[in-house]
């Protein structure tokens, strides 16, 4: 019997752990398997990429488990199924065979994910300040960006992925700027290059250090960063390549705002809309995309109207609106007995110094170090303001969102 029980407890933390939950939900889900079929809950141990299993008749079991890639509609479906078991409506057998039928279960269609690829990149290109054009743009490239992540991505190491994928999303806006398809370059590119960007990886790093894993929360960080360094390379590739063909170098310092959509209710719309599309891509459940849209754009009309009219600086108005997005997600989770996860990482998105990131890697790979000090420590700042907000958060007591069960 314990065997089973360990058995089932280990399933669902592989589940969860290679399709985007934090450690802490990850230990929690098992413990709370284990204890409901009479099992000591201390038998598991997790990382960022595994887990061991102990029990006390000398079952033993170690397990690596690569991240695959964000599907929180999983992540979801073994958080409700834990609670099922809690309740009383699984027996060990009925529940590790529906385990087995989410793990199988089909990510969203590959048509689907072009589709959240593409309106996510348009809607982040005009977070970035990029305007209607090089939203349409960014639209385009971000399509062809997935398609080619889906079809020919998956058959490739994740460092080469990532670099290929950049290199021919810049490739795309370089073309379709120099035909006058966009305006600012810089633009293009970032809001194109967004779905490779390790939103799921940043932020579930910033947890663990919030729930005191740091060598979990360290090594998730540091596989997002490397993940940054990789798309840099593959836009400073393009570059040089296109200076040996022009013979001139390609010049980008940074976003340049767009007056239109820098407004606030164009912003509200782009943070609606491209939350929306990358919901597709991290597999939110369907019926969430609108609960995590309103999540993000509450979130980061927050930041704007802080940034923008109080003395605030973008550290503290982060941290503010950090504040208010994990309040909501734990509010949320109560409300539509959905896992928080599903709303923060979509919702602190926006928030991500992904552009800021990228464009300190960018200018040390372009040898431009004093452009690379201003936007690393602007993202480090920031990155720090998001850690605290989300600590603050969880510290506070789950009465304060959730509704107690009898």
């Amino acid at each position: 019997m314990e065997e089973k029980v360990l058995e089932t407890a280990s399933l669902a933390g592989h589940i969860l752990l290679e399709n985007g939950a934090e450690i802490a939900r990850v230990e929690e889900t098992m413990e709370r398997i284990a204890r409901h079929y009479g099992v000591e809950s201390q038998n598991f141990f997790v990382l960022s990429n595994g887990i061991f299993t102990t029990g006390q008749t000398g079952y033993a079991k170690v397990e690596f488990i690569p991240f695959k890639g964000a599907q929180l509609e999983r992540v979801a479906a073994v958080n409700q199924i834990s609670r099922d078991i809690e309740a009383g409506r699984y027996t060990v057998e009925q529940a590790r065979e529906r385990l087995l039928e989410i793990r199988a279960s089909k990510p969203k269609p590959a048509w689907e994910q072009i589709l959240g690829s593409a309106v996510g990149s348009a809607g982040f290109c005009m977070i970035f300040g990029g305007g209607l054009l090089d939203a349409a743009a960014a639209f385009v490239v971000g399509m062809l960006l997935w398609t080619f992540v889906v079809f020919a991505g998956a058959r490739m190491s994740k460092p080469i992925a990532n670099i290929v994928g950049s290199a021919l999303a810049t490739l795309l806006c370089i073309v379709f700027h120099r035909i006058g398809f966009g305006v600012s370059l810089g633009n293009m590119i970032v809001g194109s290059l967004i779905p490779l960007i390790p939103g799921v990886a940043f932020t579930n790093g910033i947890r663990d250090i919030a729930d005191e894993d740091y060598i979990a929360g360290a090594t998730r960080l540091l596989d997002a960063i490397m993940v940054f360094f990789c798309i840099a390379a593959g836009v400073v590739v393009t570059f040089m390549a296109a200076y040996l063909i022009e013979g001139q170098m390609i010049l980008v310092n940074g976003t340049e705002p767009d007056a239109l959509c820098g407004t606030i209710v164009m912003q509200a719309l782009a943070a609606f809309v491209g939350t929306v599309g990358f919901s597709v891509i991290f597999g939110v459940p369907r019926r969430n995309y609108v609960q995590t849209a309103l999540v993000a754009m509450v979130g980061w009309v927050a930041y704007l109207v802080l940034f923008r009219f109080t003395v605030l600086g973008p550290a503290i108005s982060t941290f503010a609106a950090t504040v208010i997005v994990a309040s909501l997600a734990r509010a949320f989770a109560s409300w539509f007995k959905t896992p928080s996860t599903v709303y923060l990482i979509p919702g602190v998105f926006p928030m991500i110094p992904g552009g800021g990131i990228f464009w300190t890697t960018f200018f040390l790979v372009s040898s431009r170090l004093s452009l690379a000090l201003h936007a690393g420590m602007l993202a480090l700042e920031v990155t720090a303001a998001i850690v605290l907000g989300i600590v603050l958060v969880s510290a506070l007591p789950k009465k304060l969102f959730y509704k107690s069960r009898k």
